[in-house]
């Protein structure tokens, strides 16, 4: 692999790391957890079973600029104040960062945190005087996603100002994108779907936000039918997908991508594979590999680039698992991508 190639991605070869989500409700234990298993590429994990705040929207509208959210019993919507929860939201957040700053003391090397995209949001935020998701009101979505690139800049600057010797990856969580592109975001009647996005917007306001934190970015979406080019068309660094849904027809778009210099975060490890890992008979990390180095051979790419531009991953956030089924599952992707370069052939 030549010197350029090797520079473009700011871990060393043979990594692995998570999506995000964990099972728990201890920061520090979980944050620990995740440094301690994945000593090459650590994440800030997302700890969802605090409650209201702590989920994916949540969190995101917690990094709204001049934007007020509230907790409804259906989610969140926009609103004219911020409501109590969104004031949770918040607080979950401090209570992250300080937590990292007192677990990656003295880190060096590459950091990865995440945040919902702003396809997802729209989606999933409903209108301030309205039902429906904000994704049916182009001018709030183009509001939305301004707010939001200035809130994960402003995010970006405080994870380097606690951890000055990380080198930031941000993570872009779209597994709404696909149903947004296509038509399939029910209204709140749920008796007809919002109007599909332009592929061209998509992209556009996808790199407002990949844009904003002047970091390697990752654009994930574990959902079928991945935009692969309109994640490319929006900049990102690299792209996150679950291989069980990669459809045959989709490997030359991956290819693609990687023969543009994209790196690959392959959910290889299925969540659905997670538990078995404590409770059997369990996938071995070998087989994970495998996995992974038989879709490299099917891009014809240059087998000495993989152990660089491949990250493997479980496919999708681990939240829904027990505590030892994540460790383990953090575990067995750190294994498997050590094996990894050990199985493919050289050119």
């Amino acid at each position: 692999m030549s010197e350029q190639h090797s520079k473009a991605f700011p871990w060393p070869a043979g990594t692995a790391t998570g999506i995000g989500s964990m099972p728990g409700t201890d920061p520090m234990e979980v944050c620990r957890l995740v440094f301690g298993e994945l000593p090459d590429l650590p994440y800030l994990p997302e700890l969802p079973a605090r409650g209201v705040g702590a989920d994916m929207v949540g969190r995101a509208a917690a990094l709204l600029v001049d934007m007020p959210v509230q907790a409804t019993a259906s989610g969140w919507k926009l609103a004219d104040r911020p409501g109590r929860d969104a004031s949770r939201a918040v607080g979950f957040f401090s209570q992250d960062l300080d937590t990292l700053e007192d677990v990656a003391s003295g880190y060096s090397g590459p950091l990865k945190i995440e945040v919902c995209g702003p396809w997802t949001l729209a989606a999933s935020l409903e209108l301030s005087r309205s039902v429906n998701p904000a994704l049916a009101d182009p001018g709030a979505v183009a509001d939305l996603t301004a707010s939001l690139a200035e809130g994960v800049a402003n995010h970006a600057a405080e994870v380097r100002k606690r951890v000055p010797g990380a080198t930031l990856i941000v993570q872009v969580d779209e597994p709404s994108l696909p149903a947004a592109l296509s038509g399939r975001v029910p209204t709140a009647s749920r008796l007809t779907t919002v109007a599909a996005v332009d592929s061209t917007i998509a992209s556009q306001r996808l790199h407002t936000v990949l844009s904003a934190p002047a970091a390697f970015t990752i654009v994930h979406c574990c959902a079928g039918r991945a935009p692969f080019p309109e994640i490319k068309a929006a900049g990102a660094s690299a792209v996150s997908f679950d291989l069980s849904r990669l459809r045959t027809t989709e490997v030359d778009l991956v290819a693609e991508l990687a023969d543009d210099g994209l790196a690959l975060f392959v959910g290889a490890l299925p969540t659905s594979s997670a538990q078995r890992l404590v409770s059997g008979p369990p996938l071995r990390p070998r087989d994970t590999a495998e996995s992974v180095v038989t879709l490299w051979h099917r891009t014809g790419l240059a087998t000495d680039h993989m152990a660089l531009q491949v990250v493997i991953t479980p496919a999708c956030g681990l939240a829904g698992v027990s505590p030892a089924a994540a460790r383990a599952a953090l575990a067995h992707c750190r294994e498997a991508a050590r094996i990894a370069p050990e199985l493919i052939e050289p050119s």
